[in-house]
């Protein structure tokens, strides 16, 4: 197709040529002193042009000859920053492959060309980038105090009016990580403490700052940030779950008296509040504190709507709900005889309400039930222990020692 246009064009060119130059007419004289030359004017016109493209490759050339000083001057400050430019990439592979210490060097070299180029002595992006892949080398190297004293250097380069705000965010975060990777916790606190709200929120300051709660022994800070993550959906719904409830048990465990737990409680998220997990755990602390009644009053909710939990959660709500029984009131009688009609079937449902009718004097009824979770095999080993336990104590009570010495028995076997 190209070679059809230029035969195309070439045909154009010879008919207008043809057209104008056909005729030839015309004449050119020239009076120079006492001479006369006379030409044919598409001799002159055709002279003309030479000339005119004779002073102009002429005067491109002088062009050429002055400016060569100037542009080999260009090449040479190209060819540098090419150099640096080349080597900030080689430092950049050498650490995302492992090799740290040809990292640091190409970051040195990176930094050492760019002091040669006029260009690159006013970037402040490059300068900055150089310094923490050098930075970020010694850290994987583990030398930190020379790592330390290039991160400060970064750090003032950051501050410097004209820097990229994405130089000084970065330089902030990685002080923060390398804080964590020294075990710095409190270090890394106080730095994610002192960045601008906007960073403070990103989702990688987040991850940092819940690292170094959870290295600081802060659980309920690490369930705050943990919460703030899953807004972001920085992790799936199935881990931030499963995050979120850990976190809330490692912060009730933490709990070293009733006043404390109370606290806690109160400080946790709704959510974590309407979590039947959480509440377990939150009463068997209460109760492990002597404030049984705080533990069931966080557990009367999800006793009220028993049925809507499956079989693992009642399980659990049954074990704590056992270990807060202590000083229990007539008003759980009525939900619990509703949950046994309920799930009569269940062994834990049996052997909390049995729990709960010895401890309300009703022994008779509290026999029947603690003998049937304690024959369960079903039932958890712990929960069978404290219905045989149950069983000989109430025994004892009505003066049958056999009865209670078989019960003891079959208590400790459990224990064996």
């Amino acid at each position: 197709m190209r070679s059809v246009v230029w035969l195309v064009l070439l045909f154009v060119v010879a008919v207008v040529a043809a057209t104008t130059l056909g005729r030839n007419d015309g004449l050119v004289s020239i009076f120079w002193g006492g001479w006369r030359t006379d030409m044919s004017l598409n001799l002159s016109v055709l002279g003309l042009v030479v000339t005119v493209a004779l002073l102009v490759t002429a005067f491109l050339s002088i062009n050429v000859l002055l400016t060569l000083p100037r542009r080999a001057r260009e090449w040479r400050a190209l060819s540098r920053e090419r150099l640096a430019q080349a080597a900030l990439r080689e430092s950049l592979a050498e650490t995302f492959g492992g090799r740290y210490s040809r990292a640091h060097k190409a970051a040195l070299k990176a930094l050492a060309a760019h002091e040669d180029v006029e260009s690159l002595k006013t970037d402040t992006e490059f300068v900055t980038l150089a310094h923490l892949l050098a930075a970020g080398s010694l850290h994987k190297l583990q030398d930190r105090g020379r790592r330390d004293e290039r991160l400060q250097r970064v750090r003032r380069l950051a501050r410097k009016p004209g820097s990229g705000r994405s130089a000084d965010d970065g330089v902030r975060l990685l002080a923060a990580e390398w804080a964590l990777d020294d075990g710095d916790a409190g270090r890394s606190l106080a730095l994610l403490a002192e960045m601008p709200p906007g960073l403070a929120r990103r989702t990688q300051a987040l991850r940092l700052k819940l690292r170094a709660a959870r290295l600081a022994r802060q659980p309920v800070q690490a369930l705050a940030t943990a919460h703030l993550l899953a807004k972001h959906q920085a992790f799936s719904a199935v881990a931030a779950q499963g995050l979120l409830r850990s976190l809330a048990f490692e912060a009730l465990d933490g709990a070293l008296d009733a006043d404390q737990l109370r606290g806690l409680w109160d400080q946790l998220e709704p959510a974590d509040r309407r979590d039947p997990h959480v509440a377990a755990r939150a009463a068997l602390r209460a109760a492990a504190l002597d404030a049984a009644a705080d533990g069931r009053t966080w557990l009367r909710p999800f006793w009220d709507r028993l049925a809507e939990h499956d079989r693992d959660v009642r399980e659990q709500l049954a074990a704590a709900l056992t270990a807060c029984a202590k000083g229990v009131g007539a008003d759980w009688l009525p939900r619990l005889e509703m949950a046994l009609q309920t799930h009569a079937h269940e062994p834990a449902v049996a052997a909390v309400v049995g729990e709960v009718f010895a401890e309300r004097g009703l022994w008779g009824k509290a026999r029947r039930l603690l003998e049937q979770a304690a024959a369960a095999s079903a039932l958890s080993a712990p929960a069978r222990r404290r219905a045989w336990r149950r069983l000989a104590q109430l025994a004892r009570d009505e003066g049958d020692e056999p009865r209670a010495a078989k019960a003891d028995h079959a208590a400790a076997l459990l224990d064996g």
